[in-house]
C-alpha cells in the first residue's frame, strides 16, 4: 500500500484585474476586509496565520501557504489538499464589487506526490482546465494549456494561462518586465530537514518558532533587504513570506522523511543584478541541499533561465532536462529540472 502524508506540492494561481476608476485602483483589492479574503479562503479551505503589509501590498502566511494581495493582483499559493481553484468565483465577485474586472490568469503546479489524495477539481490537469474554462469569464479568449515534461517523471511543470485582448503580456509596459521563479526541491537532506521540527511542549508560539528556523537555517540572509513574516507548524513544517517594495518571495517546507519538499518563490526584474540572483538561488539550494529539484521561470521578455544552471551546477547538481513554451498570457515558461551530480 502507498504511504500518504501531506501533500508538499503547491497548486499556484495568478490573476489580474483592470478597473476604471483611479481612486479604487490606488488601494484596489486591498480594501477588501478581513472577512471577506477569509471567505475566499474558506472555499479554498484554509485559513490565515499570519500577515504583514507595506505600502505596495499585503502578504498572509496561511495554514497551507501563502497569499499576496496587490491592488490589482492577487497570488494564492496552497499545498496540501486545498481546493485552491474554488477561489476564482469568490475573489472575481468580490473585485466586480469594487469595479474591477478580471483580465489575465496563470495557474501552475508540479506533480503531486500524492496524486490520488487531491479532490476535485484537482484530480487531474485534465479536470482543472475544464473547471478554469468553465469558470472564467469569456473575455479570457487567449487560453492555453501545457505539462512541461523532465527526464524525472516525478517533476513536470503544468501551466494553464489565460488573458482578455487588452492585456496581453506582449503589450505591457517596459516597466512590467519581471521574471517569477519557482524551484521545487524534493528529497531535502535529512539533517538540514530536522531544523524544521519542533521540540515537543517547546511553549513556544507558530511566530516565536518560526523567527527561530529563520535564523537557524539562515533563511534571513536570502534577501537580508526583507522584512520577513514567517511561522513554525506543529509538531514541524515552515512557511514564510518576505516582502521588499513591491516584491515577494515565499517559503514552504514540508520535512518529513519519504515526502520531504520545499518551494522557494520570488519576483525580480530582469534589470536586477543578475549576480545578485546567482547569489541567492545558491543560498536556496544549501539550505535544503535537496536530491532532485525544478525551476520554473516565467518571463515576457528575457533569458533570466540561462542564470539558474550556472548558478547551481558548480554546487553539485546537474541540470537533466530543460524546456520551454510560450504562452499567450504570460511569455514564456522554461522548466529546468535538476539532481545531484554522481560522485566520480
Amino acid at each position: 500500500m502507498a504511504i500518504s502524508g501531506f501533500e508538499g506540492f503547491e497548486k499556484r494561481l495568478e490573476i489580474h484585474f483592470f478597473g476604471d476608476d483611479p481612486v479604487e485602483i490606488d488601494m484596489g483589492l486591498r480594501l477588501l476586509d478581513f472577512e471577506s479574503i477569509q471567505e475566499v479562503l474558506d472555499a479554498v479551505q484554509c485559513t490565515v496565520v499570519s500577515a504583514v503589509g507595506n505600502q505596495y501590498f499585503d502578504a498572509y502566511v496561511l495554514s497551507e501557504s501563502s497569499l499576496f494581495v496587490y491592488p490589482t493582483k492577487v497570488i494564492i499559493k496552497t499545498c496540501g489538499t486545498t481546493q485552491l481553484l474554488k477561489s476564482i468565483r469568490p475573489l472575481m465577485n468580490y473585485a466586480q464589487d469594487l469595479g474591477l474586472n478580471l483580465c489575465a490568469c496563470r495557474y501552475t503546479r508540479g506533480s503531486f506526490i500524492f496524486p490520488k489524495a487531491q479532490p476535485f477539481p484537482h484530480t487531474s490537469f485534465k479536470e482543472e482546465v475544464i473547471y478554469l474554462e468553465e469558470n472564467l469569464p469569456i473575455n479570457l479568449c487567449y487560453r492555453k494549456a501545457s505539462v512541461m515534461p523532465s527526464k524525472m517523471p516525478s517533476h513536470s511543470w503544468h501551466v494553464f494561462t489565460a488573458s482578455d485582448q487588452t492585456h496581453l503580456v506582449a503589450d505591457t509596459m517596459p516597466a512590467e518586465i519581471t521574471f517569477t521563479m519557482e524551484i521545487c526541491m524534493t528529497e531535502l537532506d535529512r539533517v538540514l530537514a530536522r531544523k524544521f521540527f519542533r521540540r515537543a511542549n517547546d511553549g513556544k508560539n507558530g511566530d516565536t518558532a518560526g523567527k527561530e528556523m529563520t535564523e537557524l537555517t539562515g533563511i534571513d540572509d536570502i534577501n537580508p533587504n526583507a522584512i520577513i513574516c514567517d511561522f513554525a507548524f506543529d509538531p514541524c513544517g515552515y512557511s514564510m513570506n518576505g516582502i521588499d517594495g513591491d516584491r515577494y518571495s515565499t517559503i514552504h517546507v514540508t520535512p518529513e522523511d519519504g515526502y520531504s519538499y520545499a518551494s522557494f518563490e520570488c519576483v525580480g526584474s530582469i534589470f536586477d543584478d543578475h549576480d545578485d540572483i546567482t547569489k541567492m538561488l545558491k543560498k536556496v539550494v544549501q539550505i535544503f541541499k535537496p536530491a532532485t529539484f525544478s525551476v520554473s521561470t516565467t518571463c515576457s521578455s528575457h533569458e533570466m533561465w540561462a542564470h539558474v544552471a550556472r548558478a547551481i551546477e558548480p554546487l553539485g547538481w546537474k541540470c537533466r532536462s530543460c524546456v520551454m513554451d510560450e504562452f499567450p498570457a504570460a511569455g514564456s515558461v522554461v522548466f529546468q529540472a535538476f539532481t545531484v551530480a554522481r560522485r566520480k
